[in-house]
């Protein structure tokens, strides 16, 4: 198999479904090594029997990114391993309720704050060395217009989210002058499982699907690609 990621390492997070198996499957197709983090074995294994029947390779890592000091383990594993990373997709993520921001449980809040914010920095936090030891380190996260539309009861998502934006466009212009180029994607509205949460009325018929985005990721995740520090909106075509 060759492609654009041929002989690439990828860490693809929330791989399991939606958006993050989307990717998942389109960077293995051209060529890239990736590496698949979800907490569930069983979804792990679908995607790399599918990842298997066009050639690709993938070695699974079932995690909940709410286990921080198993995402510096993971860091540690990949240096043994790889000695290296070129790519990180920080992808997975939580709605969270709905609710007016006086009615969020603290419980609830730690959560969804866990997961979109200080689980990412924690990736940033094991794997920044490992990007740095690529000829061409990307990392790409995902994110939403939520964090500045700030939509009544949107309150958990629009603020980790805002804050997700503001950590990656630190690191990134940290990194300016290093070959690591590090943007984050807003995809708007896609027919995942946590769109169909959030909107439960809605067709998802109507929507784009997580495969129409992963041109969009392939081409950030390339060694080509200069931009950084940007918050790259998918348009549908």
């Amino acid at each position: 198999m060759t492609g654009r990621l041929e002989n690439r390492l990828a860490l693809i997070t929330g791989a399991s479904r939606g958006i993050g198996r989307a990717v998942a499957l389109a960077m293995a197709a051209e060529g890239a090594h990736v590496i698949l983090v979800a907490r569930t074995v069983g979804a792990l294994e679908e995607v790399d029997d599918e990842i298997q029947k066009i050639g690709g390779k993938a070695t699974l890592v079932p995690l909940d990114l709410k286990d921080l000091d198993a995402i510096d383990r993971l860091g540690g594993m990949i240096y043994e391993r790889w000695g290296k990373l070129d790519i990180l997709v920080g992808n997975a993520g939580l709605l969270g309720v709905l609710t007016p921001v006086g009615h969020i449980e603290p419980k609830e809040w730690e959560q969804v704050l866990t997961i979109n914010v200080t689980a990412n920095y924690r990736l940033i936090r094991s794997l920044d060395p490992l990007l740095r030891r690529s000829d061409a380190g990307r990392a790409i996260f995902v994110t939403s217009g939520a964090a500045d539309k700030c939509r009544p009861f949107w309150g958990i998502y629009s603020a980790t989210k805002a804050a997700l934006n503001a950590l990656v466009k630190t690191w990134a212009h940290e990194n300016e002058k290093t070959a690591m180029r590090i943007n984050l994607v807003s995809p708007g509205p896609v027919a995942t499982a946590m769109r169909a949460k959030a909107m439960p009325g809605e067709d998802p018929s109507t929507l784009p699907r997580p495969a129409e985005l992963a041109p969009l990721f392939l081409q950030l995740a390339s060694p080509d690609y200069q931009k950084t520090g940007e918050v790259v909106a998918f348009e549908r075509r």
